[in-house]
């Protein structure tokens, strides 16, 4: 254990390249057997840092029992897993690898948006059965000139909004109330800002870039859903619970829209008993938009590499709590 600091503990295991940097540098590494908090609550004493996947919840009751915790270091985007709130009252820095992912989930959002509209799942489902005339119903449609609603322009949705715009020759719209007017500028001359019920009323395909928090739990409901087009489809690769499954169900169900492409889901994995898994116009995935090999990788060793940073003094970006900066604890780090 390097002079000065506990063990850095992993809850879950994270990638050879990552664990052996922290080994490199000199300090000790925890992993736990299983991410369950009766396991990883007795590790919490002697934590100074910990690298977080998404297999558990950082709550008040684990951070109390933290006696020197000095960072929680988040592999993903999100930190909605941590309780920033109690983090912050305990002093501890908590970061996220926002933007590694970008290029992986926006890949990932674009094969779901044209698995969607091409039915790849059900066109092969029916082939393996026999049934290689399903090709006459004329299932799929194109995408291309057709127009692309982004709920959430941040760097994944800008980047989803690109590619459609770029590859597919399509018309742009999005909603973002948080972003500043001056980025909005930056876009005009290709990207129409409006209103989500307009949006919602306009667009063929709906893609949903939100983090989860109290004012996007359930956002998108039966009021947004009722107003889509019969032909439009909705992907969402950003949280579950930011669309009402049920509302979604109903309107997938009863075929007011065409089709909806999921990465996320308001319980995950999803119960057997979710009609969801049950509806042949919805291409399901599990919440696994930014695990590719190569984003993995880079997710673990940047939650790493901010550790690291607090350890030696340095300001690490991505901090989801930066108000815990104001503690005299942190003072002395170096920007």
């Amino acid at each position: 254990m390097k002079a000065g600091f506990g063990y850095v503990l992993l809850p879950q295991p994270i990638e050879e390249e990552a664990h052996k940097l922290l080994l490199k540098n000199g300090y000790e590494v925890k992993v736990a057997e299983t991410p369950d908090p009766e396991v990883v609550a007795p590790l919490m004493k002697e934590t100074s840092a910990i690298i977080l996947r998404t297999g558990i919840k950082i709550t008040e009751e684990l951070l109390s029992k933290a006696e020197n915790l000095l960072t929680i270091s988040r592999t993903g985007g999100g930190v909605d897993n941590v309780d920033l709130k109690s983090a912050t009252k305990h002093g501890i820095i908590v970061t996220s690898s926002l933007g590694v992912n970008t290029v992986s989930v926006v890949e990932h959002t674009m094969a779901l948006i044209l698995a969607v509209s091409k039915c790849i799942v059900l066109l092969d489902s029916e082939v393996r059965k026999g049934n290689f005339k399903i090709r006459y119903k004329n299932l799929p449609v194109d995408i291309c000139g057709k127009t692309i609603g982004i709920v959430g322009f941040g760097r994944i949705g800008s980047g989803v909004a690109d590619k459609c715009r770029y590859s597919f020759n399509m018309k742009v719209l999005a909603y973002d109330p948080f972003l500043p007017s001056e980025r909005k500028r930056e876009f005009e001359n290709w990207v129409r800002f409006c209103e989500l019920d307009e949006l919602f009323g306009e667009a063929d395909i709906i893609s949903i870039h939100l983090p989860l928090n109290n004012q996007t739990k359930g956002m998108i409901d039966k009021k947004y859903i009722s107003l889509m087009k019969t032909g439009a489809i909705i992907v969402n690769t950003s949280r579950g619970g930011v669309i009402n499954e049920r509302d979604l169900t109903e309107a997938l169900s009863k075929k007011k829209i065409a089709g909806a492409g999921l990465d996320v889901f308001e319980n995950e994995p999803p119960d057997p008993s979710n009609p969801l898994l049950k509806l042949d116009n919805v291409v399901l995935t599990p919440h696994s938009a930014a695990l590719t090999k190569e984003c993995v990788r880079r997710m673990a060793v940047s939650a790493v590499e901010r550790v690291l940073m607090v350890f030696e003094g340095k300001m690490p970006p991505n901090i989801a709590n930066p108000e815990v900066l104001n503690l005299p604890k942190w003072k002395h780090l170096k920007r």
